[in-house]
């Protein structure tokens, strides 16, 4: 049997003093108006003119209604202030191309919840965004991150977007998306180019605004030194005509050039740079995955810790206004002189208590991973992460000499060969020289890989002299070939359609990585297999790319309170008094 039909209009609710009113004998009328009225005409009885009926049911519904009678005669008398707006015929300006609009009577009853509708959409007035061609080769779903806001493209960024789709780069991928995007919302259903494009109309709903393209010449002057036939001058004239054409509407150019900015302001237009690409605006507010609990901690907090023994670790359920800044897998600790020292990690979070759970100590030799003892509370929190096989996802930031590449190697090596938990390491990299590039690399997709894996080499170096130590030159031969045949390296080149199973994958220099290739390489990711990214976001070498908008960045901030992910910043360097002094002072 099929649903009825939802009801076309919401009831309103009425408020006590009106049932209240209405229970009380109707009183003598003394104005003309209120002699006019009829018993026919109450709120009570429906009538086929809806809009009395909504207007007294309305006005009866508000805090504080009026006696009836009072309510009649102004739903019979409009107000002088919306007479205008309900029975006069004027012009408004629309929002997005600011062409004057006729407002007829026939649509005035629905006027006032329009206005009600647009202002509690939008707290402003809309801007008109004119868009730079590298802002869709850099992200071409930048259409839609504008909200309400409407978006203008001149003809040479068309013109410029169709010369960069020809290729296998990232470039040319996102200039043919960006081209997709742009032909999917001009064949939508009632588009019209002449009064602009919905940007919503292929399901975008956080887009509100409209697109707008060049379709007529514009009219606009430059100074003389600055050519007319380069692309980014025509954007530049283009700006500056329709700044003149919107007064007083504001026309922002969004361009991710910097030179391109610097003019634009220099010939007093406004331009921006594209925000919506950048995971955070400081590299400081970057979550570090640690967390110093306050000094007078068991002060407070120490009568209403309850303790429990579980194998080798000791919980802690707390409570108190800690809880609430805590997220799971966050270290925490506590030193203070006289005090017990504390340091462990969030297992669990209910309301408004949370769970600590020790942690276990590899600075021991007798917990030493492969050999190796970690020196600082930091590389600590770093080796509970790489050993816990609950933990899938591990990220690790820090400075050159900080010990990164060394523990995540160690530790799956260790679960690799004596643990047999992972079947083998693989191990890639972002493949983007510091200076100059040297040319095509011969050989395999091994061999090609050699020398950007000379921090691999290194510390596999270290780690089987560790181990073979006594075993003579025929036992580190040996050793270190079963290393090395765990060891698979990969080009991040062919990782597209590739499933990883029970698998340890390091991805080193990730900083360099843009939040797709990040994606992408994550979600190779099948049962039973571990990811840990490793980087140093103060050595980014990828053009376009800063410390807010790498996909290390976006990595660490959206794992971040994830139940099975956990990130350490390592902040002491271990490799040598000389590489530390260098990082702080160079």
């Amino acid at each position: 049997m099929p649903l009825p039909p939802a009801p076309s209009r919401r009831a309103a609710l009425l408020a006590p003093e009106a049932f209240e009113v209405a229970a009380r004998p109707r009183v003598a009328t003394t104005s003309a108006n209120e002699a006019v009225a009829t018993p026919q005409r109450t709120a009570t009885t429906p009538t086929r003119a809806g809009r009395k009926a909504d207007s007294v049911t309305s006005s009866l519904a508000a805090p504080g209604a009026a006696p009836l009678a009072q309510v009649e005669t102004r739903a019979r008398t409009p107000e002088p202030s919306a007479a205008p707006v309900a029975r006069s015929t004027g012009t408004r300006k629309a929002r997005s191309t600011g062409t004057p609009v006729a407002v007829t009577a026939s649509a005035a009853p629905a006027t006032a919840t329009t206005t009600r509708t647009r202002k509690s959409a939008s707290q402003g007035p809309t801007k008109l965004f004119v868009l730079d061609t590298n802002v869709l080769l850099h992200d071409p779903t930048s259409l839609f991150r504008f909200e309400e806001h409407d978006i203008f493209l001149p003809m040479i960024v068309l013109e410029e977007l169709d010369g960069h789709k020809k290729g296998m780069t990232e470039v040319a991928r996102n200039g043919r998306q960006a081209s997709r995007t742009l032909d999917a919302l001009a064949a939508a259903q009632g588009a019209d180019m002449a009064k602009g494009l919905k940007l919503d109309s292929t399901g975008q709903r956080a887009a509100g605004g409209h697109l707008f393209f060049q379709t007529v010449p514009l009219d606009y002057s430059l100074p003389t030194s600055l050519p007319p036939g380069k692309a980014d001058n025509q954007i530049l004239g283009v700006v500056e005509a329709l700044r003149k054409l919107h007064a007083p509407r504001e026309v922002v150019l969004v361009s991710k050039d910097i030179n391109m900015r610097v003019k634009a302001r220099a010939l007093g237009l406004n331009a921006e740079d594209y925000q919506n690409d950048k995971t955070l605006e400081d590299g400081d507010l970057l979550y570090a995955g640690v967390l110093a609990l306050p000094p007078d901690f068991w002060a407070k907090s120490g009568k209403n810790v309850e303790s429990w023994q579980s194998g080798a670790h000791t919980y802690y359920r707390i409570g108190g206004p800690i809880v609430p800044h805590l997220m799971i897998n966050q270290f925490v600790y506590f030193e203070a002189p006289g005090e017990p020292s504390l340091f462990a990690r969030v297992s669990e979070i209910r309301e408004k208590t949370a769970v600590l759970q020790t942690l276990k100590d590899y600075g021991s030799a007798k917990n030493a991973v492969w050999g190796v003892t970690t020196r600082n509370r930091e590389q600590n929190y770093a080796m509970n992460l790489l050993m816990d096989p609950e933990i899938d996802f591990v990220t690790l930031t820090g400075t050159a000499g900080t010990g990164k590449t060394l523990l995540a190697l160690a530790a799956g090596l260790t679960q690799v060969l004596d643990d047999r938990r992972y079947t083998e390491i693989i191990m890639t990299r972002a493949t983007v020289s510091v200076g100059e590039d040297i040319g095509f690399l011969p050989g395999t997709e091994e061999e090609k890989m050699g020398p950007w894996m000379g921090a691999l080499d290194d510390n596999l170096e270290f780690l089987a002299k560790g181990d073979g130590g006594n075993a003579g030159e025929w036992g580190r031969a040996a050793t270190n070939e079963l290393i090395r045949s765990r060891i698979k390296i990969k080009s991040m080149n062919f990782m597209r359609g590739r499933t990883f199973l029970n698998k340890y994958v390091i991805i080193d220099e990730a900083q360099n990585l843009t939040p797709k290739q990040m994606k992408t390489l994550i979600t190779r990711a099948g049962p039973g297999t571990k990811i840990i990214c490793m980087g140093n976001l103060a050595q980014i070498d990828t053009p376009y790319l800063t410390e807010g908008s790498s996909g290390l960045t976006f990595a660490v901030d959206r794992f971040k309170g994830w139940p099975h992910s956990g990130h350490i910043t390592l902040a002491r360097g271990e490799r040598s008094r000389l590489a530390d002094f260098a990082s702080e002072v160079l």
